[in-house]
């Protein structure tokens, strides 16, 4: 063969080969469907990067006593039974026994003024009664040997061995004796009546609880002076004061125009803005018989059904008066938001809750219907979760002007 022909067998690899028609179709469908992949991708990441602007709301405990309450009302606690509690003596503050919140019982002494001169006036009273009565014990010896005296004379004056006069003499001593011991028995009920008086005086320098109750404040000093009213300058009146925390109550302000809603008996919820979970049970005692002219209000006063030691005077509350006694599966709290964050994705419920700035969708179950709010499992208090959820909400999206 000749070598001409074998150089134009070779393969030129610099020169792209030909495309034919189905080639070209075919990278051609190649690349629409790359540049569609990338626009659906880029309008994926546009979706899930834009902001959308949402209202939310959060998801909360409800109490099914809403159902059933028919006004609502802020008061204050206050015990039924409160003393300041001071001496009817005047004197300076020698001992005190207790503390803000000790618990006293009824005569026990709390504080002591100085008595020692009061102390040993009753000692000379108490003296002075032991002289009264051995007197009266004299007086009664000479008042037996006066009638034993006089009846011996009077024997002998019916005999006729002594004169009339003798006789007169002998009932004279007999009648001065039984006066005697007269003054003498009321010597010493004189003397009884002082040591008394001076007993009291004495008791009157302690200080004792009135009634069962909690030292609230503690308004003296060991050396204070105390007096009875306060009157004398760098004088203390009242030691302490204490309240008997078994007759604690809710003092409630109620409207003139809704006390139509009320009644004596009437059952009512009470919560305490120091523990808002706390949900106690009450019934209206009594109802304060005098309108408040500046405020148009009427006070209700409310007695507790349950106790619960961590009540104290003065606390804000407020109260709920219902319609009637609620049941004891209306006492407990579900969780619940509002009816209108729920959204159906299919044949499912969920809800979107927000979570630093972005909305994740959570499959929710549904409960009882309370106004507005509805009975929610799968969420937790405090979440957040979006109002009226339109199609776009998608699983990730980045949200904006979040209402609180």
């Amino acid at each position: 063969m000749d070598t001409s022909d074998l150089a134009k067998l070779s393969i030129d690899r610099g020169v792209p080969p030909p495309i034919g028609p189905r080639g070209a179709r075919r990278t051609l469908a190649w690349i629409a469907l790359l540049l569609v992949a990338s626009a659906a991708a880029l309008l994926a990441w546009h979706w899930l990067a834009s902001s959308a602007s949402v209202e939310t709301a959060s998801v909360t405990l409800a109490y099914p006593s809403q159902q059933v309450t028919v006004l609502s009302a802020t008061g204050y606690v206050a015990p039924q039974r409160k003393a300041s509690i001071s001496s009817k003596a005047t004197g300076r503050l020698e001992w005190l026994g207790v503390l803000e919140g000790s618990h006293v019982r009824q005569g026990e002494v709390i504080a002591r003024l100085e008595n020692r001169d009061v102390s040993a006036a009753l000692g000379q009273a108490q003296a002075n009664v032991r002289v009264a009565r051995a007197n009266l014990v004299q007086a009664q010896a000479e008042l037996d040997d006066a009638r034993n005296a006089y009846q011996r004379s009077s024997d002998l004056l019916a005999r006729h061995f002594i004169s009339q006069a003798a006789n007169d003499t002998a009932l004279a001593r007999y009648n001065k004796a039984r006066a005697t011991v007269v003054g003498m028995e009321a010597a010493i009920t004189a003397a009884q009546a002082n040591a008394r008086a001076a007993q009291v005086a004495l008791d009157q320098t302690l200080i004792r609880a009135p009634f069962d109750g909690v030292i609230l404040t503690k308004n003296a000093n060991v050396g204070d002076n105390i007096t009875p009213f306060s009157a004398a300058a760098d004088t203390k009146g009242a030691v302490v004061t204490m309240a008997d925390m078994d007759t604690l109550e809710v003092e409630a302000d109620v409207s003139e125009s809704s006390l139509s809603h009320i009644y004596v008996g009437q059952s009512a919820e009470i919560q305490l803005d120091a523990f808002p979970a706390l949900r106690l049970s009450g019934v209206v005692a009594r109802m304060v018989p005098t309108v408040d002219r500046s405020k148009a209000t009427l006070t209700a006063k409310l007695r507790f059904i349950e106790r619960d030691p961590r009540v104290l005077p003065d606390m804000s509350a407020r109260v709920g008066f219902l319609s009637r006694a609620l049941r004891p599966d209306e006492r407990r709290p579900f969780l619940a938001m509002p009816a209108a964050a729920l959204a159906s994705r299919g044949a499912r419920q969920v809800a979107y809750v927000v979570s630093n700035g972005r909305v994740h969708e959570a499959p929710v179950r549904t409960g009882r219907r309370l106004g507005e709010l509805l009975e929610v499992a799968g969420l937790a208090p405090g979440d957040k979760v979006v109002l009226n959820p339109n199609g776009r909400l998608a699983d990730g999206m980045a949200v904006e002007n979040v209402s609180k």
